[in-house]
């Protein structure tokens, strides 16, 4: 018996020891977690500290920070503000975007920004829905991306591009 007494006395002592180990663990687990979301706070700082450091980089080589930087070769500057129209607010009609650039450049037709608006469409730039008398104009999810990058945000979500209805199809 006193065998029998002592096996049990060890059993009992090696599950103390057992629950004591599992509530350091836990313990050491509840210290550590804010560690680790420092950690995380961390890396999100130096990630939009770089992206700052960039957009500053940009603007001391261009002198500006605009969409502009995304087609550098487009020398016509009606486009150029098209472009920079949608990139405020996508999904605009032709009357839209010809008010905005009557506010930007002070003078807008109709008539010419449906004729960039046609040949940024051909390159690319742009994607149309709608029928004729409605049709809504969209940067493409490409040219979003693209800008993104440039500013140093990474690859765009393309559930993050704002009100942009379904994908363009390929």
């Amino acid at each position: 018996m006193p065998g029998e007494k002592k096996g049990e006395e060890l059993e009992r002592q090696i599950k103390d020891l057992a629950n004591k180990m599992d509530n350091l663990e836990d313990s050491i687990g509840k210290v550590a977690e804010p560690y680790s979301q420092l950690l995380e706070f961390m890396d999100r700082f130096q990630m939009i500290s770089s992206s700052y450091f960039r957009m500053l980089g940009l603007y001391q080589r261009h002198g500006a920070i605009s969409p502009d930087l995304l087609i550098p070769g487009m020398k016509d500057s009606i486009a150029k503000d098209i472009v920079k129209a949608l990139f405020e607010r996508d999904g605009q009609n032709i009357s839209q975007i010809t008010d905005k650039l009557k506010e930007m450049r002070g003078t807008s037709s109709r008539r010419i920004v449906r004729e960039r608006l046609k040949e940024l469409e051909r390159k690319g730039v742009v994607r149309s829905e709608g029928s004729p008398r409605s049709r809504q104009y969209w940067l493409t999810a490409e040219y979003v991306e693209k800008w993104y990058e440039i500013l140093g945000l990474g690859p765009a979500r393309k559930d993050s591009i704002q009100g942009a209805p379904a994908e363009e199809k390929k």
